[in-house]
């Protein structure tokens, strides 16, 4: 009896001299069409850039392309591509998720990158901070900012361990990624990065309204024992978006200046929700990311409400997506 071939693979036709290449299961499953939600997260990223576009030119900024800075950015670029389309075109077992991964990953830096140079004509084209009734709060809800970061301050093992725990919101999405890429959950991956944009784009309305500099600079005063992560950058950098004395935004050394909402608590909340559904990953993922909450009042320099806030735009980008789920059901 015999066999059909393969349902990817191609015949070379009669008299032809240039052999047809083989389409391998991989480059078959990539072509099939992908989850419904797919189209309308790059419609968004697209609405985004045409916005950023316009705020930038409001604040008087460019993006500089030949920037030493931006290099990284355009090598790993150029990597995702090749992931994308040229992996499927090998045997390679893992060159579907592998393939798909590069395409969420590449999506969710491209979200996060608009997202911080945003808060940059953002900032630009605020006025007045909001210290003063953020620090009100603060004293309402009984937080004391100081006496922590003084706790943190005499203590290394503190600061060493906060650190490395406020930088995890650039792992704990790629360990979800891949996840979702090597279980080939493709509308779940989307609606992750799809909830991400919403947050971002939520944390930027509300940094408009209420700006500010952040307890360390509004607070503290004294000799400096300890610099945070985030260090000090909104008292000085804020005002010079505001007077157009900065001109360039360079995409290697962005500086966090969104103090109210505070973004890391908004993705520490998605990401604990998203690895609530990994039952291998789920404790690993809520233990990283409650590490992450707890260091981040002093290395984000931020205020408990910014971090209130947070968790409601959080609550507000998953309410949305919930909806969204069961309107395209």
């Amino acid at each position: 009896m015999q066999s059909t071939p393969p349902r990817w693979a191609t015949t070379v036709p009669t008299g032809t001299a240039t052999p047809v290449a083989t389409i391998t299961p991989a480059l078959v499953e990539l072509r099939r069409s992908g989850p419904a939600i797919r189209p309308q997260v790059w419609g968004a990223m697209l609405l985004s850039l045409a916005v950023l576009t316009v705020l930038m030119h409001r604040a008087q900024l460019v993006i500089d392309p030949w920037q030493a800075g931006n290099r990284p950015f355009y090598a790993a670029g150029l990597l995702a591509l090749l992931a994308r389309f040229a992996l499927p075109r090998t045997s390679w077992r893992h060159a579907l998720p592998l393939a798909h991964f590069s395409e969420y990953a590449a999506i969710f830096t491209m979200i996060s990158l608009m997202g911080a140079t945003a808060s940059y004509p953002v900032a630009a084209l605020t006025s007045g901070y909001a210290d003063e009734r953020l620090q009100a709060i603060d004293v309402a809800m009984g937080f004391d900012w100081v006496s922590l970061y003084r706790l943190v301050a005499a203590h290394p093992v503190l600061q060493a361990v906060g650190t490395v725990v406020y930088r995890s919101i650039y792992v704990t999405p790629a360990v979800l990624l891949w996840c979702a890429a090597r279980g080939g959950r493709h509308d779940e991956a989307y609606r992750f990065i799809a909830g991400f944009w919403l947050a971002t784009i939520i944390t930027l309305l509300l940094f408009s309204l209420m700006p500010a500099i952040g307890p360390f600079s509004y607070l503290w005063h004294a000799a400096i024992p300890y610099m945070p992560e985030s260090e000090q950058w909104q008292e000085g950098l804020i005002p010079a978006l505001r007077a157009y004395q900065v001109h360039v935004v360079d995409l290697g050394h962005l500086r966090g200046i969104v103090s109210a909402p505070s973004f890391h608590t908004a993705a520490a909340v998605l990401y604990i929700a998203a690895g609530w559904r990994i039952p291998a990953l789920r404790w690993w993922i809520v233990g990283l990311n409650a590490g992450m909450l707890l260091s981040t009042p002093v290395e984000g320099t931020h205020y408990l409400v910014d971090m209130v806030f947070g968790a409601g735009v959080a609550g507000i980008a998953l309410s949305l997506m919930a909806c969204h789920r069961r309107l395209t059901a």
